[in-house]
Parts: structure tokens; C-alpha cells; sequence
């Protein structure tokens, strides 16, 4: 298959397709399984919220009836709670003026009733990404800068640059910043609603440690502050220095 307009040398776009339904599935890999696309599957929500967690997509394919969490609530957690922005198109055999109402309300970006051309969900999924890619501004934390795109840190002129869940702790607590973020808020976040206990306690401190360790090798500074008890917050040098006025 030929796309218009795209050259060899563009990255091919991260996709995470939602969906329940094996063969509307097939058929979305078969489709857009070329050269320009690098697809994942989710057949529920918390496993797409988990890939979110601990991946980054250029646009999001969800159907809202999807088992267990469904399509809407899907959406608004990937809002709310994983504070992710990237596009999401919802796909839905439910064409009432309400739901598309509820769904743009939840966080999406556009809306496409089944059924639809698959030509017309690429053409969709292209516009998104024009529309959203340069929408990814570098965040700053005090002396500390944080590039969403690159997966970049930087303080005072030393950079690294992070992967995995390690990358998304890190921009939990840079968009939390100067707040800290609850024990149960991360998990939540990071790994799609699992029940915090000891188990999701000790995973997540031992993410914190990892993260940490590696932030202060490369950057000389741990950065992530222990709340006893409660959480974690991001700390730039100058939030314990007591020369900064």
C-alpha cells in the first residue's frame, strides 16, 4: 500500500488499538500493518491503560464497548489519571448525539461510527497526529526541564534520557510538581488501577529506587523526594537550597 504524501525516511507512527473485537482487529492490523505504522493491540481497558503507563503512542484507536472498564471511562482515566494528551480517537457502533457528546466531554479528540471505511480512520489518524505532534511542550520543574517527545531530562547542562516506566513516573511527578503524588495515584497510574497492598507497594518503590539511582548517576541529583507515608514529589536543587531567594 502507498500513503500520500509520506517518504521513507519519517518515523512510523505508534498506534494502540482498543478494541474487543478479533476480527474489526484483524482487519485494522492487516490495514495499516505497513512501513508508517507500529500498531499494539489492547482487548480490554486495563491492559490499554497499562501499555499507556509504560508506553508512549502518537494516537490512541478506543472502542467504548470494550469489557469490563469501558470505552468512556477508559478515556477519562487517560485524562485524569495517567495525565496523558495524547490524541484518542473513539470508534463505536453507538451514534446517538449524547454519546458523542459524553465521549469529546471524557477527553477525545474525534469520534468515528462503526461502521466506517478504514481508509477514513488512516485519513483520521493522520490529521490527529498533524494537529498534536508539535503539541508536546518541553516541562519544567524549577531548574529541572523535561522533554514528553525525547524522554529527555536535563539539570544544569547534564542530560539523560529515560525509557519505560521509569519515563513515565518521571512525568507523573513533573506535571504533579510542586505537589507529591499518593502511593495509590501511582499504581493506579502506572500499572491500570491495580489494588494497592504490599505487593504494588514494594514494585513501586522499587521503580522509585531505579529511577533514582539513574538520575543521580547521570545527573549527580536523585531528585524524587520520599513522603513518609504518603508518596512521592519531584525536589529541584533550588527547593532545598538555602541561598535561593
Amino acid at each position: 500500500m502507498e500513503f500520500d504524501g509520506m517518504t521513507a525516511d519519517r518515523p512510523p507512527l505508534r498506534l494502540l488499538i482498543v478494541e474487543d473485537q478479533v476480527d474489526l482487529a484483524e482487519n485494522l492490523f492487516e490495514f495499516l500493518g505497513e512501513d508508517r505504522y507500529c500498531l499494539d493491540f489492547a482487548a480490554d481497558g486495563l491492559t490499554a491503560l497499562h501499555l499507556l503507563a509504560t508506553q508512549s503512542y502518537d494516537v490512541i484507536v478506543l472502542d467504548l464497548m470494550l469489557p469490563g472498564v469501558n470505552g468512556f471511562d477508559v478515556c477519562r482515566r487517560i485524562r485524569e489519571d495517567l495525565r496523558c494528551q495524547t490524541p484518542i480517537i473513539l470508534m463505536t457502533s453507538l451514534s446517538a448525539l449524547n454519546d458523542k457528546e459524553k465521549g469529546f466531554d471524557c477527553g477525545a479528540d474525534d469520534y468515528l461510527v462503526k461502521p466506517f471505511e478504514l481508509r477514513e480512520l488512516q485519513l483520521r489518524i493522520e490529521a490527529l497526529h498533524r494537529r498534536h505532534s508539535p503539541l508536546k511542550p518541553v516541562l519544567q520543574a524549577g531548574e529541572i526541564r523535561f522533554d514528553p517527545g525525547t524522554l529527555e531530562v536535563e539539570l544544569h547542562g547534564l542530560k539523560t534520557t529515560l525509557s519505560g516506566t521509569s519515563s513515565r513516573l518521571f512525568e507523573l511527578l513533573m506535571r504533579a510538581y510542586p505537589n507529591f503524588l499518593g502511593h495509590t495515584t501511582l499504581t493506579d497510574a502506572l500499572w491500570g488501577g491495580a489494588r494497592y497492598g504490599d505487593a504494588e507497594g514494594n514494585n513501586l518503590r522499587t521503580q522509585v529506587y531505579t529511577l533514582r539511582k539513574s538520575l543521580q548517576g547521570s545527573l549527580g541529583n536523585g531528585l524524587i523526594k520520599t513522603i513518609h507515608g504518603r508518596g512521592y514529589r519531584l525536589e529541584s536543587p533550588k527547593d532545598t537550597d538555602p541561598n535561593t531567594p
